[in-house]
């Protein structure tokens, strides 16, 4: 039992060496990202190949697996150690990246939680910390579903739920995505106005990877509820319903940043400007302010339906979380906004009223 901990404990060490070695060793595609570097002046240059990385990750599940090295379900048996690992783990990390360098708030425990630096990167920029965070969060949340679901189905067998496996390909589905457009997401909010502290490296090292399976984690060695087809059609419409406003607003904004005139699916780009801003207003950007932000509650949405116990407090959490993240982000976001544009987004503001969800709020 002692050397099941301590080994369970040290899973998630072990997964995130492996991911850095893997990401730091193997070819990426160099890019350059929206945020500029303060010294130069110029993009930082970001060098991406988490898709890769995901997709060699879980052959080497599947192969500890099927030599029985490891069992399928181990990551599903050692859950709470590992938790604890990746815990400790987090703590460290902040105290790593926060500490040695200069303050910038008044307040400690301000700059442990919300960071000091703003975009560190090391190995002259093979490893840019947000990225690495974002990558091994991610693909250990991918191992996590598919252990999860394997130990599911060794439980049950041919009497599995079948929104346990709808879910996990849900949340499989997000990672790939995630990982596909890793450029797209240099573009986003994270990348220019969060620095890297507590919340980003706890966030990404343990939350991400524990927190976003809590949907299947909470239903695992529970039978089958009777789920009907047409209710897994359903919630999978919810998904990707989802998806598609919070993939098309990203790429439609990423396009309109690096090429102003193309564009996105037949919408013609049309702006409002001060002569030296610009704002974008047709499209999905003319839905709402941040009509992103619903798309990604609609997915978590789907995925707390998606297995099948509604009644379920543990798989609401998830959208839940979105809700709590996403609104405040959005009104920070808009007096950030405000500040940069100045009588511009006030403009904006009149032209598309909508913050998050058009016609409502």
């Amino acid at each position: 039992m002692m050397k099941e901990a301590l080994f369970g404990f040290a899973t998630p060490w072990i997964v995130y060496a492996v991911i850095t070695f893997l990401h730091y060793f193997l070819p990426g595609k160099w890019v350059d990202g929206y945020v500029k570097n303060p010294e130069t002046g110029k993009p930082l240059r970001y060098r991406l190949n988490g898709r890769l990385v995901l997709i060699l990750c879980i052959a080497i599940w599947y192969a500890l697996g099927h030599f029985e090295i490891l069992s399928f379900g181990w990551f599903y048996k050692v859950r709470w150690w590992s938790l604890a690992g990746a815990f400790a783990m987090g703590i460290l990390f902040t105290l790593w990246i926060v500490l040695p360098h200069p303050p910038v708030r008044k307040n400690i425990l301000a700059d442990l939680f919300l960071g000091r630096l703003e975009n560190p990167q090391f190995k002259n920029g093979h490893i840019d910390a947000k990225m690495w965070l974002y990558l091994v969060g991610a693909i250990l949340l991918e191992i996590h579903v598919l252990s999860f679901s394997a130990h599911h189905y060794y439980l049950f067998g041919d009497a599995f739920n079948p929104g346990v496996f709808l879910c996990a390909g849900m949340v499989t589905y997000f990672v790939f995505d995630y990982l596909s457009f890793e450029k797209v997401h240099l573009w986003t909010y994270d990348f220019f106005a969060e620095r890297v502290g507590f919340k980003l490296g706890w966030g990404c090292i343990i939350f991400y990877p524990y927190f976003y399976s809590i949907a299947i984690w909470a239903v695992v060695e529970k039978a089958n509820p009777g789920i009907e087809i047409w209710q897994l059609i359903l919630y999978g419409i919810v998904f990707l319903g989802g998806w598609s406003l919070a993939r098309g607003a990203n790429m439609q904004k990423f396009f309109f940043k690096t090429q102003p005139e193309k564009k996105f699916l037949g919408i013609q780009p049309e702006t409002i400007s001060d002569g030296e801003k610009t704002l974008l207003v047709s499209g999905f950007w003319g839905l709402s302010r941040h009509i992103n932000y619903l798309g990604e509650i609609l997915m978590g949405t789907g995925i707390a339906l998606a297995v099948g116990f509604p009644s379920l407090i543990w798989p609401w959490l998830y959208p839940l979380y979105y809700v709590l993240l996403l609104f405040p982000r959005q009104m920070d976001d808009d007096k950030r906004c405000a500040k940069k544009y100045g009588p511009l987004w006030n403009q904006y503001t009149s032209k598309v009223k909508y913050r998050i969800i058009p016609y409502i709020y």
